[in-house]
């Protein structure tokens, strides 16, 4: 659907930022829905966080042509690593010209809204929403150009998860 012909594209890279490999990132459905236009070209980026210190540079990044401008991209750190983004961007062979200045990061941010009655005490739920909302951001944790971002929310309800019956 993404690569139809029949939406409208606008000059540039835009980056979805994703933890999820494959599918689609809620922030490129929300851009589409409500901007009703895709980028040029489109890299969905996975970061993807590994269990030793550090990832050699040469298996850092691996990146898939989809056609028609879509790219997937999934970038590896180890667990000592401080991801940066755009040096990322700029240090590997990607299928495409990719210039910093002509690239929007797409990122999501979600607010927490808790719910009484559920599975977690209230002040529980509470405490992980301001927890949540006190967190490092997307911009400062990749060192993304506050300038080229867009944030896209996401509005989740704590959800209930059925308690197990008290047996006699």
């Amino acid at each position: 659907m993404i690569t139809a012909s029949s939406i409208n594209r606008v000059p540039g890279t835009a980056v979805f930022l994703t933890v999820r490999v494959g599918g689609i990132p809620h922030t490129l459905l929300h851009n589409l829905k409500h901007n009703k236009v895709l980028h040029e070209r489109v890299v969905i980026l996975t970061i993807q966080f590994e269990p030793i210190p550090r990832v050699p540079r040469a298996e850092r990044a691996a990146v898939h042509d989809y056609g028609k401008g879509l790219y997937g991209l999934i970038a590896r750190y180890g667990f000592m690593e401080h991801p940066d983004i755009p040096k990322l961007l700029a240090g590997i062979a990607l299928p495409f010209s990719w210039n910093a200045a002509d690239t929007t990061y797409f990122v999501s941010r979600q607010h927490i809204l808790p719910k009484a009655g559920g599975s977690l005490a209230l002040w529980r739920q509470r405490l992980f929403a301001v927890m949540l909302k006190a967190s490092a951001t997307a911009i400062d944790f990749f060192h993304l150009p506050a300038n080229q971002v867009m944030e896209l929310g996401d509005v989740v309800e704590l959800p209930d998860r059925p308690r197990k019956p008290l047996e006699p």
